[in-house]
């Protein structure tokens, strides 16, 4: 784009005449999403040929705007979370070429649905812990262990996978990052039943899973370094969500107070307001955060977001359910299912109370998020770490 005028502008003149050239109501969805994704519309910030053009993030709402009102059609995003918003990312700053083409298109469009296999029975808030073990035979990797809370692991085609190569090194250096196909034999994924009825975690298992050298993401032993880059993007994704005033929890709140007034008390007040203040302070730091992973991999400042995100909507959702009273008791449905995407949204207060419980854990409790802050953004001395220079092989189990 040239340098001389308004890349705002000229951006909006390249939907208008994109949208020109594939009506949404007249393409096959699946072509039109090719061809978003190969006209750099897909995701404005990432480079040219795939699936962007290099601009910066706060240009991409104005693209998704344009679209939407055209009647674009969705790319399955809701239930894409962690391949949107974790491995795509993570394949784009550590994968080969090969691996850019064969994986970001596919992701993007919603033809093949990611999950994440990192954490483990015994390792958990320690993920360096990993016992999952990947042999070496050939030009394959042989993987064998056990991954939980898996979230979507039941609809995915593909995952991102940390596995153990190396025991006779520490812990963090031992460490080696797959992409690992879902579908392979020796994968077996179980359902988890949570607190809200349904089963939107799994555990898997992994007995004897064939993993192909090229889908090794980085080089063998830096899985650490990888995995740090996904979970940095995953807090991101999980605490930056918001993109517009009023939007997630704080709108369904601030609308039930508008729209039911003999709820309302001076003390509920006082309360939204700071919430709303709070919701609205995450947002615009949320902005901040996103324009950062534009122009390369997030910090540790993603930890602090993700750390606001779960109180304030823990606190949200306490706050709906306190508001509406013996209302806000009645819960609607918990049928054990096995669903695409979490629907936050669409359910009722009770539903929104419990699955916020979850989020001071996934993507990392809050207990290590508050250690992150402490040690890589104040500088504070760190935890004493005894296992830190000892051979996984010799740690206690």
């Amino acid at each position: 784009m040239s340098a001389v005028t308004d890349p705002a502008a000229e951006l909006r003149s390249r939907v208008t005449a994109f949208l020109a050239a594939h009506d949404p109501a007249t393409t096959d969805r699946l072509e039109w999403l090719r061809a978003r994704y190969d006209a750099g519309l897909a995701w404005v910030r990432y480079p040219v040929g795939r699936g962007g053009l290099g601009l910066p993030q706060s240009l991409q709402p104005e693209v998704d705007r344009m679209l939407r009102e055209a009647g674009a059609p969705d790319n399955n995003s809701a239930a894409n979370g962690i391949g949107l918003g974790m491995a795509a990312p993570t394949i784009l700053a550590f994968g080969t070429e090969e691996q850019k083409d064969r994986f970001l298109r596919p992701l993007w469009t919603g033809e093949e649905i990611w999950c994440q296999l990192f954490s483990e029975p015994g390792a958990g808030s320690d993920l360096a812990a990993v016992a999952t073990k990947a042999v070496r035979d050939g030009d394959d990797w042989v993987v064998t262990g056990q991954k939980v809370w898996t979230s979507g692991a039941h609809n995915a085609r593909l995952a991102i996978l940390v596995a153990r190569t190396d025991t006779r090194v520490p812990k963090h250096r031992g460490l080696t990052y797959f992409l690992c196909d879902m579908t392979d034999p020796g994968v077996d994924v179980r359902p988890l039943r949570q607190i809200t009825g349904e089963a939107e975690f799994n555990e898997v298992f992994l007995t004897e899973v064939r993993i192909p050298d090229s889908q090794r993401l980085g080089a063998e032993g830096e899985g650490w370094r990888v995995a740090t880059a996904t979970l940095n993007n995953e807090r991101v994704a999980i605490g930056g969500r918001a993109a517009a005033r009023e939007d997630g929890m704080i709108g369904v709140v601030a609308r039930t107070w508008r729209e039911r007034p003999e709820l309302r008390t001076a003390d509920l007040r006082d309360r939204l307001t700071r919430l709303w203040v709070d919701s609205e302070v995450a947002r615009l730091t949320g902005m901040r955060l996103r324009q950062k992973l534009a122009s390369g991999q997030p910090g540790p400042e993603g930890a602090a977001m993700k750390l606001s995100f779960a109180r304030i909507n823990q606190q949200l959702s306490g706050l709906e359910v306190e508001m509406l009273a013996a209302d806000g008791l009645r819960y609607s449905d918990w049928t054990m299912v096995r669903p695409e995407k979490v629907d936050f949204f669409g359910r009722d207060a009770g539903y929104r109370y419990l699955r916020a419980k979850g989020n001071s854990i996934e993507g990392g409790t809050s207990e290590i998020l508050r250690n992150i802050v402490s040690e890589r953004i104040l500088g504070l001395p760190p935890e004493h770490r005894v296992d830190k220079d000892v051979p996984w092989k010799d740690l206690q189990k």
